[in-house]
């Protein structure tokens, strides 16, 4: 499920380790210390007393870092007491340099760490709006979403979802436009909003990814040149009517979902190729659809690419397929958090691509509903 990230504390890099990590440039100090007193003046270990101050400035504030450096001060002159020409004038001139030099790293750091804190929270507002939070139930459906970044610092890309309940039926949408960057995202954006704004409008689905695809256009002809070959998007609109135990697909290049129906596996090919958005001035502008059942039980997954692409150590694809079937008795929730942690296994740890998904299974419909056909798909509608 997307959830962004609440940054609680504005500086946990550190992990289960913080603390030890935190307290190093007092054991640097503590350690330098004790060998410069056990060890024979000829070593001069204090004269890398300088160093604690240099490693406070990457972890610590202003302040504690300048009383570290005073501290090594002090103990530079109490070692001068035990040993005599150490050269002392010199390291006490080093580690008040270094701690002056440590003091204005550490304050640069902290303005770094600041605007970085405040782009984040500007980036985990802007994913609310183009990914926000889906509802759990929807007319029946219970329905669960999951979006991921390749790097793991990213709140958004060009991977995209949304469901709507319209007079029609619950609509749900997944795409991925092709390309990275700024330009990916505000592609991204400018579908889900043409989405959100027309799947309570237009009748049939047909219509509905005419419109996405006038979105696709205009935008890519508002950009620069150099970044229109970009701007195109495979998507896959879904439409489960209120009053029947049935889903229609359509699919515009994009890979195909994954049904749980009965105990079986089923991946819904569709029956004719339907143009990418923004392709159609290109491949023509033909759109199909398939219809096929989705009664109480049935289970349905949508995805983008970057989760059947994400590859082992031997390059071999993730095998989706054989996956859902060691996996088609969880719930959407449930699925997919396996799905999640079994891919960074799987690609041992670090994705090369953004992945999303919606996981949507049917929970329950009216007495009437259930007169939805029986077959696992009926003829595509035709254009």
């Amino acid at each position: 499920m997307i959830r962004p990230v609440q940054l609680r504390r504005r500086h946990r890099p550190y992990g289960g380790q913080r603390q030890a990590v935190l307290l190093s440039p007092v054991l640097v100090t503590v350690v330098i210390a004790g060998l410069a007193f056990s060890t024979p003046r000829e070593i001069a270990f204090s004269r890398l007393l300088p160093a604690a101050p240099a490693l406070a400035a990457a972890l610590w504030p202003v302040l504690p870092t300048v009383l570290l450096g005073a501290f090594c001060l002090l103990i530079m002159i109490g070692i001068s007491f035990v040993y005599s020409d150490l050269g002392t004038p010199y390291t006490v001139a080093a580690i008040a340099a270094v701690t002056l030099a440590a003091a204005y790293a550490s304050h640069l750091r902290l303005q770094r760490e600041e605007t970085l804190f405040q782009v984040r929270l500007v980036a985990d507002a802007a994913q609310k709006v183009l990914l926000r939070p889906l509802p759990h139930l929807v007319q029946g459906l219970e329905i669960e979403s999951l979006y991921r970044a390749a790097q793991e610092q990213a709140r958004i890309g060009g991977d995209f979802y949304e469901v709507a309940d319209t007079p029609y039926g619950v609509r749900l949408l997944i795409g991925d436009v092709r390309g990275k960057g700024l330009s990916a995202v505000g592609a991204a954006a400018a579908v889900i909003n043409c989405f959100r704004e027309n799947a309570y409008d237009q009748p049939d689905l047909k219509g509905l990814v005419r419109r996405l695809q006038i979105t696709m256009t205009r935008y890519s002809a508002a950009i620069p040149a150099d970044d229109q070959q970009e701007h195109f998007a495979t998507a896959l609109i879904t439409e489960i009517p209120h009053g029947g135990g049935h889903v229609k697909v359509l699919n515009c290049g994009h890979p195909p979902p994954v049904f749980v129906q009965s105990g079986e596996i089923h991946v819904l090919e569709p029956t004719r190729p339907s143009t990418p958005l923004n392709l159609a001035a290109l491949l023509g502008d033909h759109y199909h659809v398939d219809t096929v059942a989705f009664v109480p039980g049935d289970q349905m997954l949508l995805y983008t690419d970057g989760v059947t692409e994400t590859r082992d150590r031997s390059g071999t694809f993730f095998p989706l397929p054989e996956w859902m079937s060691r996996h088609r008795a969880a719930p959407p929730r449930e699925l997919l958090t396996e799905l999640r942690k079994d891919l960074l296994r799987y690609a041992g740890g670090r994705l090369d691509d953004d992945i999303a998904a919606l996981a949507v299974r049917c929970r329950h419909l009216p007495a009437q509903e259930h007169q939805g056909p029986s077959s696992h798909r009926s003829s595509p509608e035709q254009e």
